[in-house]
């Protein structure tokens, strides 16, 4: 069910392709036609989302490559070691205790690639963008025939690893079978700026002959026995919720039926407590603890692609103040690249705030560049690559183009991009 990546044979290196290739791009026609077919029309033809697709891809260097998804590995291998796991669980709530079986549908492990060397920076549970980076992968085309050959074998078996991928979920917790009907579940879906890839997994989903909605989670209803939308049960929940751990009033029937098994939902809290709760890159980034942890060490060699991470609290803040322009800070429980700083912009009011709890600092690791052209002049923009990825398993790999701190799908000429291997 794996997704393979294309591989350019190319005598460029990688970093010479991303300061001077422009002869790849997205069909923009081809994809904004299926974004629109898959939505009915509606969101996907609205202005809200300019820079959501880049117009040229990212080349990365084949040992790169490789060395991202051994940090993958080693990751998912040291997230179930019992040390880890029981360090991990001790700080979450008790929702997140219990483990129902799944290991997370489309989990992403983002990385910036300086040169050849990745640093993992994030790991995400509810990773946006991949059924839109399926397209757009397919969607790209080439002015040179040399160029057009190497890129035809472009994501085909996508959609089959995705309903795959919930197939697998469901029968974690269920045994056998397959669910009756999912709901692809968040705030408000209609309003989000990715509902396009919710219509694009249902029309995935309903292809594979499974039923799919797509709710708002306030409208489910739990009556003990059985999670509903619309008066129809819902058996499996594509979880796409940043309420990580299912606090809010308005996510109270999806909390209990989870509680009680009633529904397989995935990712849920037990799977980000125990892989994308930030804390838990503090103990990736520790040697000593992995070591003692049991991890061997060929995974531990590979999680030096993870910047250091601690915690930040008042007895390291001096320290850390003083040298903030070597790190990076990021709340516990936040997501997107919301309320996340780098140390050399940061203000003293700012700092008070990060000081008073729940934040890590992680050593700064400089993002990828990439030359794109804006109205024929080549501009950089930084790049960031992720991994989307199921049980450890590569599913589709994709880079985002952005100005800024962190990616924002506002920059001109940047958004979504497709990976090359070189």
């Amino acid at each position: 069910m794996t997704v393979h990546v294309p591989v350019l044979n190319t005598l460029t290196t990688a970093e010479r392709l991303n300061e001077s290739c422009f002869c790849i791009t997205s069909d923009s026609a081809q994809l904004r036609g299926e974004i629109t077919a898959a939505c009915n029309g509606g969101a996907a033809e609205g202005s809200g989302w300019p820079h959501l697709l880049s117009e040229v891809p990212v080349f990365v260097p084949k040992a790169a490559f490789a060395a991202m998804l051994q940090t993958v590995g080693a990751i998912e291998a040291a997230a179930n070691l019992p040390a880890f796991r029981a360090e991990a669980l001790r700080r979450a709530p008790a929702i997140a205790q219990a483990d129902h079986g799944p290991v997370g549908a489309l989990m992403g492990y983002d990385f910036h690639l300086d040169g050849e060397v990745p640093r993992l920076i994030e790991i995400n549970t509810n990773a946006g963008g991949a059924s839109i980076n399926a397209l757009l992968l397919a969607a790209q085309r080439a002015c040179c025939s040399e160029v057009e050959r190497q890129i035809e074998t472009a994501a085909p078996d996508f959609d089959a690893a995705v309903a795959a991928m919930f197939l697998s979920e469901w029968r974690r917790q269920r045994g056998e079978g397959q669910p009756g009907r999912i709901a692809i579940v968040d705030d408000r879906p209609a309003d989000q700026y990715l509902y396009p890839e919710f219509a694009l997994f249902q029309r995935t989903l309903q292809t594979a002959g499974i039923e799919t909605v797509i709710a708002d989670a306030a409208e489910l209803r739990f009556d003990g026995g059985r999670l509903t939308h619309d008066g129809k049960p819902i058996d499996l929940v594509y979880n796409r919720l940043v309420d990580f751990m299912l606090e809010d009033d308005a996510h109270a029937a999806l909390r209990a039926a989870y509680e009680a098994g009633a529904a397989v939902v995935t990712p849920n809290p037990h799977v980000y407590a125990k892989l994308a709760d930030k804390r838990n890159l503090v103990l990736l980034s520790d040697a000593q603890f992995l070591e003692a942890a049991g991890l061997g060490p060929d995974h531990r060699a590979a999680l030096a692609a993870i910047p250091r991470t601690i915690a930040v609290t008042a007895g390291n803040a001096d320290a850390l103040w003083s040298g903030r322009a070597g790190w990076f800070f990021k709340p516990v429980s936040g997501h997107g690249g919301k309320a996340v700083y780098r140390g050399d912009k940061l203000t003293r009011s700012v700092w008070s705030r990060i000081v008073e709890g729940g934040y890590v600092a992680q050593t700064l690791a400089a993002p990828g560049r990439r030359m794109v052209r804006i109205d024929g002049v080549a501009t950089e923009r930084k790049t960031d690559i992720r991994l989307y990825t199921y049980g450890g398993k590569l599913l589709l790999a994709a880079a985002r183009l952005y100005q800024g701190q962190t990616t924002n799908f506002r920059t001109p000429g940047g958004g979504f991009a497709p990976v090359y291997v070189v």
